[in-house]
């Protein structure tokens, strides 16, 4: 399929694929090596929960925010700052003496990949024209897409076979080759010019930190602890704000007339019942195989394989698929598979199920997923004017990322409601209820998906990145 690209065309996606991975692998890698970290540092799990938190953290707080100064200073040059500081974190990590060292270059890591992220679609979605999006966006997400595959299987490797530190070690070439390449193999690009929104960009960061803040502490502290609650309120108060003086400001970071386009809002809403209910999953059978089937860390993560190794195949497949058929069918059918394949596989484990039984299920739900990732992707992406490119792709993967921490801390709470760790029957009993959530949420994905409009993309019309689009919205025509 590539054979039909240019030099140029391949190289932005070879570059931004591995980027994108890269910085996606770090959110999970670290989940499975826990244990050895805990170990050589002499940390309480619970103290190293926030190796992952932290990640989180400042990843999804930043994502808008990166997007915005790579339309104001300029993409490529804010992705390679986001590579430098991404590979500078990553030997920080490895070169940790103390958890409180490793936590500290961790929320580092977040930053960087909070610029890398939103900026690699950017530059990917800018180099192809619309009508041939479909299969780039289909590749691209089988690529990234080795971090769902991976991340729990390398963890696992890397902390039994070398030394967990070769987690972090790994970055730091891959970052060093990216950069120079980065800088002479993309051509610069930036947003619409307008007056730099500094309150809008401090007011949704602080919102998303207090939201995400409070999702991730709430297990430890408690749903109606003070802390919890005074922080999920401030994200709320924030975020309200935020959608006053976006109304208000002349020239807003985040145009928030873009919401009425259909196919902008429902991709948006879809991507983010898609992770809410991906990772509350993820994160839960991780524990769950280990725990209540007692699987070491590797072989916990080789038995994801069957779930998240449909991507190599199936992603590609919705790319091409998504030129010929449009997006709705594929998100409608994605997140209802998704949502199948999760009920199945709670069923299996409130009934003390063997994982084979679980095999055929978790087929079905990565199928599910491979099909509703890039085209919840390209319905963003293609909804919107060129010039609204970085925005879009700074919200839609803010969503993504919240989605994650909404996930886990969904199904957390539910776990806490029905079961605990006192044995692995107890393990078993809250994971189950958990696991029929996130599949209700997938389900509910597939409601959203259905409401995305028809495509109207006729062959050979002009592309969003032939030609320069006016500077406002014309919401009739993109509606």
């Amino acid at each position: 399929m590539t054979k039909n690209f240019t030099s140029a065309q391949r190289w932005v996606l070879v570059l931004t694929a591995t980027a994108a991975l890269m910085v996606a692998l770090d959110q999970l890698v670290v989940v499975t090596a826990l244990n050895r970290i805990r170990d050589d540092l002499h940390a309480s799990l619970a103290t190293l929960d926030w190796t992952v938190n932290a990640y989180s953290l400042s990843f999804a707080a930043l994502l808008i925010t990166g997007a915005a100064l790579g339309d104001r200073f300029g993409r490529r040059r804010m992705f390679l700052v986001g590579l430098v500081v991404f590979t500078l974190a990553s030997a920080a990590c490895a070169l940790a003496p103390n958890v409180a060292t490793l936590i500290t270059a961790r929320t580092i890591q977040g930053a960087g990949s909070a610029l890398v992220t939103p900026l690699a679609v950017s530059l990917l979605t800018m180099a192809f024209p619309i009508e041939r999006r479909g299969p780039v966006v289909g590749l691209f997400t089988a690529i990234t897409g080795l971090a769902v595959v991976g991340g729990p299987v390398v963890g696992g490797a890397v902390a039994e076979g070398i030394a967990w530190q070769w987690i972090f070690w790994i970055n730091v070439p891959i970052g060093a080759l990216l950069v120079p390449l980065a800088l002479t193999r993309f051509g610069e690009s930036r947003g619409t010019r307008t007056a730099f929104d500094l309150i809008g960009l401090l007011l949704i960061s602080a919102s998303m930190l207090g939201v995400a803040w409070g999702l991730v502490r709430a297990n430890d502290a408690g749903w109606s602890s003070a802390e919890v609650v005074g922080t999920l309120a401030a994200g709320a108060v924030l975020g309200a704000a935020f959608v006053v003086w976006e109304r208000r400001v002349a020239e807003p970071m985040l145009p928030l007339e873009l919401f009425r386009i259909r196919a902008y809002a429902t991709g948006n809403a879809t991507i983010l019942l898609c992770t809410t209910s991906l990772f509350g999953a993820v994160f839960l059978l991780a524990q769950y195989l280990q725990i209540s089937k007692g699987y070491g860390p590797l072989a916990a993560g080789i038995r994801f394989m069957p779930w998240t190794g449909t991507l190599f195949v199936v992603a590609p497949i919705a790319g091409v698929l998504i030129d010929r058929i449009g997006t709705r069918p594929l998100l409608a059918a994605g997140l209802g598979l998704q949502g199948a394949g999760l009920a199945w596989v709670a069923y299996n484990v409130s009934n003390g199920a063997g994982y084979s039984s679980s095999i055929a299920a978790l087929v079905i739900s990565g199928c599910g997923t491979s099909l509703a990732l890039p085209a919840t992707q390209n319905t963003v992406m293609n909804a919107v004017p060129a010039h609204y490119l970085g925005k879009a792709s700074g919200t839609f993967n803010s969503l993504r990322q919240m989605g994650g921490v909404l996930g886990i801390a969904i199904a957390s709470a539910v776990f806490a409601a029905q079961g605990s760790y006192a044995s692995p029957q107890a393990f078993q009993d809250g994971v189950a209820p958990a696991l029929a959530v996130a599949a209700a949420l997938a389900l509910a994905g597939a409601v959203v998906g259905a409401l995305s409009p028809a495509p109207r993309l006729v062959p050979g019309e002009t592309t969003q990145s032939q030609v320069a689009l006016p500077a406002t919205v014309d919401l009739d025509a993109v509606a």
